[in-house]
């Protein structure tokens, strides 16, 4: 029969309605969220991101600046950037898009952000408040992750959920937030990484299993419990096309649920990053 499709999509423009609401009673007070990117160079996977996200603001009618920079800037060209964003009053949301070049140091990058404003949970000071359970915002993939879940009937409470990497982008945080005592989480939580040995004893245990290790298709169907809820975070693009970090075709043979790439967590991670960017709009416009 095959497993049941979660449609991130359709969670993404539920998300977003929520938010259009929200969005006309700042414009009432005269206030447009602002989102602003920072780019490094012209690697293609984020050009295409930042595009995204622009793409995004301007159907949500919010305020988008993408500031492009070229592979060799300096350091200091980035954070002089960063500050000016910091005291623009027209911009609520701050991401610096990663990988960033050797040159640039991703931890002063992402320091540099004001607390108020990173939107993509990077700054050291709201990692603290996400592992303590008291996020200023709750990071775009992870949150998009966790929403998926509940609005597809899966609230991870009481299941054991086991994440397959450990990067600051994903694994760790969504590990984070999956075991803290709030809704939507207050699930047991097992992080698997390169160096987990006998990684399929331990995915054949999971209720939901969450892949996220930036390698293709190298989760397969004799590593899922039959019934699991599986979602892809992975994304590669190969000569037959996107695929993620599932062999989507097999798994989904064996799963119980499944989320699609395209179309699974992508587009929750961008509806996300917006609502971080409302939520961040409607507490500074407070403090004026």
């Amino acid at each position: 029969m095959g497993a049941t499709i979660i449609d991130g999509k359709r969670i993404a423009d539920a998300v977003r309605a929520e938010l259009r609401p929200r969005i006309a009673g700042l414009r009432a007070r005269g206030v447009t969220p602002g989102l602003a990117a920072v780019i490094v160079g012209d690697d293609p996977a984020s050009v295409l991101y930042v595009k995204m996200k622009s793409q995004a603001c301007e159907e949500m009618g919010l305020h988008s600046v993408t500031l492009r920079l070229p592979a060799d800037a300096p350091e200091a060209g980035l954070l002089a950037e960063v500050r000016g964003l910091n005291a623009d009053p027209g911009v609520h949301g701050i991401l610096v898009q990663q990988p960033l070049p050797s040159q640039i140091s991703t931890m002063r990058a992402v320091s540099s952000v004001s607390v108020d404003k990173d939107v993509d949970c990077f700054h050291p000071e709201n990692v603290g408040l996400v592992l303590i359970g008291a996020p200023r915002f709750a990071p775009a993939t992870p949150a998009g992750v966790i929403e998926l879940l509940v609005r597809s009937g899966n609230d991870p409470g009481g299941k054991h959920v086991v994440i397959l990497g450990r990067s600051n982008i994903v694994g760790r945080p969504l590990a984070a937030l999956l075991m803290q005592k709030a809704a939507g989480a207050n699930a047991t939580v097992t992080v698997c990484h390169v160096k987990t040995r006998d990684l399929a004893q331990h995915t054949r245990r999971a209720d939901i299993l969450v892949a996220a290790t930036g390698r293709p298709q190298l989760v397969t169907a004799d590593m899922i419990k039959p019934g699991a809820v599986v979602v892809d975070v992975g994304v590669h693009r190969t000569d037959g096309g996107l695929v993620g970090d599932v062999a989507f075709d097999e798994v989904k043979e064996v799963a119980g649920m499944i989320t699609p790439v395209p179309g699974g967590v992508g587009p929750m991670t961008t509806a996300m990053l917006l609502l971080n960017t409302v939520t961040a709009a409607e507490k500074l416009s407070e403090q004026r």
